[in-house]
């Protein structure tokens, strides 16, 4: 149970929305009873005073929270987060979405190289991207926000430079072709 328990906290950390318990027995190969009870374990490993990670299971799911004792640390610290500058690596991310979006993560990851996990939470704190549930590619995918436009001086993605050549660019197309022909026969 303890490695299972530690299965789903590594899940849970990367995550950037709440998960269900169907999604981690599924993940981690188990019966959605040991993973409820998994979570459980883990709840009350965390959920302490002296935690500074909690476990949060509400009606959306399970997900990882800050203690709420050190939410006005938290704000703190995440003020800073949001009002620094971007990273390079989150303006190539926020770049990708503002051209090829709507976008899964996975068909980001195919073009960045890399994980974007983390990068993804930070633009959806930030407000510059959105998360939405796609019914054709049955994944999150992510779209710049109004107030990500607004940022740029821009009423409409179409505006950017080279968006036409860029959001329709063959290669990119082909590249994204076969990562979904890949994922589709796995």
């Amino acid at each position: 149970m303890i490695e299972l328990s530690a299965k789903i906290e590594a899940i849970l950390f990367v995550s950037t929305k709440p998960v269900s318990a169907k999604f981690l027995a599924t993940a981690c190969s188990c019966h959605i009873d040991e993973a409820t009870a998994a979570v459980d374990e883990l709840a009350k490993r965390r959920n302490i005073d002296h935690s500074g990670v909690h476990v949060v299971i509400g009606a959306e799911g399970m997900t990882l929270a800050t203690n709420p004792a050190f939410t006005s640390l938290i704000e703190r610290c995440s003020k800073e987060d949001i009002e620094s500058e971007l990273t390079r690596p989150s303006l190539e991310t926020l770049t990708i979405i503002a051209y090829r979006g709507p976008i899964t993560k996975s068909e980001i990851e195919a073009i960045r190289g890399i994980n974007c996990t983390l990068i993804l939470r930070n633009l959806l704190m930030r407000g510059l991207i959105d998360e939405n549930e796609d019914t054709v590619k049955l994944q999150p995918v992510y779209t710049l926000t109004n107030d990500a436009l607004r940022y740029l001086g821009l009423h409409t993605v179409s505006e950017l430079t080279d968006y036409a050549d860029l959001h329709g660019n063959t290669k990119i197309d082909a590249l994204l072709s076969a990562l979904t022909a890949e994922s589709s026969s796995v």
